[in-house]
């Protein structure tokens, strides 16, 4: 790559990493970078040395991504990066670093939080906190109820002297770092003896620990084709094909990196711009596409696309959502069921904490369990079939400004979010260390051993990582003043609130719920012999239902049914020695269902 000798090279996020070489020409970003930093960085990797401009070209996914790309784009050239947030007393990080720091040396108390303070995060770092942390590290919690718990340093409270343990020298090598325990499979086909295949996908760690290999191995779908998994090596899969064989479908998992605060406001302002020129008729939208062209460089199509989009969703709720209107949409989706939509542009920071609360709120004044998902562009709530009155409902979206983090905080203790981060936090601290250096303890023990300490650990309000979670969830993840903010400006009318029964969802509600459309965005893609195998594995009775539609009976191979008959009939090489008894009647009779289902009749 250096050299200029590779024509391309696909990345991740690794692309805002330290590839500081000139020999990139061009930066191609699919999808919206989500924040004017992460924008910078990518397309910054191009043209990387002095005097020489960065170029880069970004493609969006849909409609509601080329909002944010146009907004991202403008800043982009304003340099308006977003405020960095430092986090605030980590406390997994400081369990960790005292352990390497004790196991090397004896320490004092004041000279470690003396240390301590000299670091930004830590500036605020009060010493009771810091004794809670080292009570936590000398073993003041149950051992014989979670082995991690055990000590890893001896503090000497008549000294105020702390030093490590033997054993923890060895925690703390193979067990240090940050990065949470996670990791990709590269899926490879198998090759010659001793050379590697083609390389087919990846696969998230936590699913390759579920799968088994060898003849009977499992069978997984990437690339709408099929794959037997015959071996999993300690960092690849390899695969045969398995051709007309149904398999599991693969998930991934990945931190969703919420838009920030800042960026949300200049979307809802530049989507206000945009409204008050398209409500001047031919003039404003010329004047629209001109600035889209000059400021934001879109091109011409992407910029009437965009126009479009907007004039589309005014059309179907009279109003778009900006950073002074938040518009909530209702409307049947294709089961009967009510979805309701808060469409707003300020961010999944927000829009987190707000659905937790609404779940809350909901279940405690009218006893429904709501599903909500969020993203971005709003929440999205789906409401179970029954008698609650939909204006009820839609009073309880707001809630007061005072009370939010009260419902977050009721709410956070039981759900994923919560989990997935204790066991990280406990990681870091050492409370989960791993077993051998160098392999991966696979994420479901992880979650077990995770689990078992949180048990033990939730009987004591004041253990660190206890706290630490909170303080990750609701200060680093979540962005509650800015919550609290704009429910307040609801409250006092300062933001309007917009609401609309549609027909249909709108264009922004479709973005929205485009997450739903993932899981079955490839169906139409599998070819024809994993849509048959797959037909087979359902219930009989319901094959039975459904073959009479004609568009699932070329799921039936004319020549399958044809060997069957003679297969029944013990008219085959390998049948004709059977001796007839009461299976073979009924095998005869199955002839004529299977006769009548070809030809559709019931």
């Amino acid at each position: 790559m250096k050299a200029g000798r590779l024509p391309a090279l696909v990345a991740t996020s690794s692309l805002e990493l330290g590839i500081d070489m000139g020999a990139v020409d061009l930066v191609i970003q699919v999808e919206s970078p989500t924040s004017v930093a992460r924008g910078l960085q990518r397309i910054g990797r191009a043209g990387h040395h002095v005097g020489a401009p960065s170029k880069g070209v970004i493609f969006p996914k849909y409609r509601g991504d080329l909002l944010e790309c146009a907004v991202v784009t403008r800043r982009m050239h304003e340099g308006a990066i977003e405020t960095t947030q430092i986090p605030r007393n980590p406390l997994d990080v400081l369990a960790q670093q005292l352990v390497a720091m004790t196991v090397m040396d004896r320490w004092s108390v004041d000279d470690l939080l003396a240390l301590a303070h000299r670091a930004l995060p830590y500036e605020t770092l009060t010493r009771e906190v810091l004794e809670g942390v080292l009570r936590m590290l000398a073993g003041a919690y149950p051992s014989d109820e979670f082995a991690e718990l055990k000590p890893r340093v001896i503090w000497d409270r008549v000294a105020d002297t702390v030093e490590g343990r033997r054993d923890a020298r060895v925690v703390a090598i193979t067990s240090g770092g940050t990065i949470p325990d996670r990791g990709l499979y590269g899926v490879f086909m198998v090759g010659e003896a001793g050379t590697p295949g083609r390389r087919v996908g990846e696969l998230d760690e936590e699913m390759v620990y579920e799968l088994r290999a060898g003849m009977h191995g499992d069978v997984v779908v990437l690339g709408a084709s099929s794959w037997r998994v015959e071996e999993i090596t300690h960092d690849r899969v390899i695969v045969s094909p398995a051709p007309g064989v149904p398999g599991k479908l693969p998930f991934w998992h990945g931190d969703a990196v919420g838009r920030p605060m800042e960026l949300g406001r200049a979307l809802g302002a530049f989507i206000s711009e945009l409204e008050g020129d398209l409500g001047r008729g031919p003039r404003g939208r010329a004047i629209a596409t001109a600035r889209l062209r000059e400021q934001h460089d879109l091109d011409e199509r992407a910029a009437d696309n965009l126009l479009a989009y907007l004039e589309d969703e005014r059309e179907v709720t009279g109003a778009l959502p900006t950073d002074r209107r938040i518009v909530v949409e209702r409307f049947r989706d294709e089961l009967g069921d009510w979805r309701m939509c808060i469409l707003s542009p300020f961010g999944g920071r927000i829009h987190a904490p707000w659905a937790l609360a609404l779940e809350a709120r909901i279940g405690e004044r009218l006893g429904l369990a709501v599903q909500t998902i969020w993203s971005d562009d709003g929440i999205a709530i789906r409401l179970p079939e029954g008698d609650a009155p939909l204006d009820g409902i839609e009073a309880l979206l707001f809630p007061d400004p005072e009370e939010v983090e009260d419902l977050v905080v009721g709410q956070l203790a039981s759900s994923a979010l919560f989990a997935s981060h204790f066991r990280e936090n406990a990681a870091r601290a050492l409370l989960l260390p791993r077993r051998r250096p160098g392999t991966r303890t696979p994420l479901w023990q992880q979650r077990q051993r995770s689990a078992d300490l949180l048990a033990v650990a939730s009987r004591y309000g004041s253990f660190p990582i206890l706290v630490e979670t909170y303080r990750e969830c609701l200060s680093d993840v979540f962005d509650l003043p800015a919550l609290r903010e704009i429910l307040g400006s609801v409250a006092s009318r300062e933001i309007a609130v917009h609401s609309v029964e549609t027909a249909y969802a709108s264009p922004f509600a479709g973005s929205l719920l485009f997450d739903y459309v993932a899981a079955y965005m490839y169906d139409g893609d599998t070819p024809l012999a994993e849509r048959r195998a797959g037909a087979l594995t359902l219930d009989r009775a319901l094959l039975r239902e459904l073959l009479g539609q004609e568009e699932l009976r070329e799921l039936l191979d004319p020549d399958a049914l044809a060997d069957l008959e003679l297969t029944l009939q013990m008219l085959t090489e390998d049948r004709r020695a059977t001796t007839l008894d009461g299976e073979y009647v009924e095998m005869l009779a199955n002839i004529e269902v299977v006769r009548r289902l070809w030809r559709g009749e019931s």
